[in-house]
């Protein structure tokens, strides 16, 4: 496996790659890599003949108030995942390399990033885009892989590709889970064994949605109403929106089907965790 953190090596690279006939994937992410992140290796290798994982901790997402000088960082442990996993190459950029001084030109969403985490952290979509348009850029992959626990940010790059558009395929990859039904998440880390305990209640509130929808109930605030009354099982975990929502630019439904997707975010003690399902898919 080749590491790589000079956007002109990195270039020089992907270019050989394709002269040569083959299929790059990308994985974007910000490491701390968990069995999530794998499954996106492992979906990329795939569909591609060449994979590349990027790890970089986007400054532009976090807002003021958020963890980027606390967000877990283990690269020695991360290259050992990807050289384990089939990964061809890690790119690993100061931000330096991907913000030089001067540095001012952003991409901003439009509508879809309006509502749900867009409007609990303002300005973090606008960072997601911008970063992952240079790695399009830079890497010029022939489909890139997101997962599914990530859904609105994953809705605004597929509307991303297709408004620019870039020949490219963009591939969700269902949200892996513990044992329990917690969605994986590099957050994780900051959940002590009592909050980790309480944070399962996330999947089981979406799971009581699931299966509220398959007894017959389609009003949203029927659904939302059986979510909350799972939540309110532990008074520690504090919703902060529920979201019932079409799949294509997440507007909120009036009436749910199949395809809906129920999005959750709540504070458990001071971690901030969201998960979703597709309604017809449940948990899985």
């Amino acid at each position: 496996m080749l590491e790589l953190s000079s956007i002109s090596d990195l270039r020089s690279w992907t270019r050989a790659e394709h002269a040569a006939g083959r299929r790059i994937g990308l994985v974007p992410t910000m490491g701390f890599l968990h069995d999530g992140h794998l499954a996106l290796v492992d979906e990329a290798r795939r569909r591609a003949d060449s994979v590349v994982l990027s790890i970089f901790v986007n400054p532009l997402q976090f807002g003021p108030a958020e963890d980027l000088t606390r967000y877990p960082r283990d690269l020695p442990r991360d290259r050992a995942l990807t050289s384990s996993r089939g990964v061809d190459l890690i790119f690993v950029p100061e931000t330096s390399a991907m913000y030089p001084p001067g540095s001012e030109v952003r991409v901003m969403p439009g509508s879809i990033a309006a509502r749900w985490e867009g409007a609990a952290r303002p300005g973090h979509f606008s960072g997601v885009l911008t970063v992952v348009a240079k790695l399009f850029h830079l890497v010029e992959p022939d489909v890139a892989c997101f997962g599914q626990k990530d859904i609105q940010q994953l809705t605004l790059i597929k509307r991303m590709v297709h408004d620019l558009d870039w020949p490219l395929e963009i591939v969700m990859v269902k949200t892996v889970r513990e044992n329990d039904g917690l969605a994986l998440s590099s957050r994780n880390a900051y959940l002590d064994p009592a909050d980790r305990q309480r944070a399962v209640v996330l999947s089981r509130a979406l799971q009581a949605a699931h299966e509220a929808w398959r007894a017959g109930a389609t009003r949203p605030p029927d659904l939302e109403a059986r979510m909350r009354q799972e939540l309110q099982r532990e008074p520690a975990v504090a919703a902060e929106y529920i979201a019932m929502v079409d799949p294509e630019r997440l507007a909120p439904v009036e009436t749910v089907d199949a395809l809906t997707i129920i999005a959750v975010a709540a504070r458990v003690g001071g971690t901030r965790l969201i998960d979703n399902i597709a309604l017809g898919e449940g948990i899985g």
